[in-house]
Order: C-alpha cells, then sequence, then structure tokens
C-alpha cells in the first residue's frame, strides 16, 4: 500500500483530476480557478507535488489520477480506525453509530458488506 494521505487541497484537487480526466493541464487550473477559486499557481503546484509523490501524472500537459479514488478513501478510513480507536472496527462503528438510528436498508447494506467481507482475504 502507498502513501495515499491526502491533505484538503490536495484531495479538492483529486476530486476533479477523478472527474475529469483526462484533462489539459490549463483546462483543470480553469476548473480549479470555477469551482474552487483558486489562482493558476497554486493549481500547478499542488499538480507537481502528486505528480512528485505518485499520486497523479501531467505528461504532455494532460493529468490523469494514478490512484483511484477508493484507494485513498481506503487508506484515510483505515488511518482513522487505527488512530482514533486503536484498529479496532467494532469500536469505530459504534462510535460513528452512536445516537443515530438507521433505516431499515441502510442495516441490511450493512450487514450484506459484513457478510461479504467476512473470511475475504486480500
Amino acid at each position: 500500500m502507498g502513501d495515499y494521505k491526502l491533505f484538503d487541497a490536495e484531495y479538492r484537487l483529486m476530486d476533479v483530476v477523478w472527474e475529469y480526466q483526462p484533462i489539459n493541464s490549463t483546462a483543470l487550473s480553469r476548473l480549479c480557478l470555477e469551482k474552487l477559486g483558486w489562482k493558476k499557481s497554486t493549481t500547478f503546484n499542488l499538480i507537481r507535488k502528486l505528480g512528485e509523490r505518485g499520486i497523479l501524472r501531467n505528461e504532455h500537459a494532460t493529468v490523469t489520477a494514478l490512484v483511484a479514488r477508493e484507494q485513498v478513501l481506503r487508506e484515510e478510513s483505515e488511518a482513522v480506525v487505527e488512530r482514533s480507536f486503536g484498529g479496532s472496527l467494532p469500536s469505530f462503528v459504534a462510535a460513528f453509530l452512536s445516537g443515530k438510528r438507521l433505516s431499515h436498508q441502510e442495516a441490511e447494506d450493512l450487514r450484506r458488506l459484513i457478510d461479504e467481507s467476512e473470511g475475504r482475504h486480500d
């Protein structure tokens, strides 16, 4: 597993890249100005940093993600569980559900996810 921890601004840029890729870097900077209010220099600085980390590629002024959104979300959620709940998924779920009521569909979806992942070895 790589280091796919993204800071807020990095995640916001990647969100645009994931949605529009492959995308011309100038068009990406225009979208970031429009959607995020960023200067061109801010966007290009983040493109460079994320390129150096192997998270995206900027080749011939075309930007593409090298890491899937799901990889980033999985790594970030694992880090939260590890850091805040000592790696205990049941403790995380209990804290998340504290004071909440699940709909029947949400409960069914969670049961299905548990059934599907039980015994799976990645």
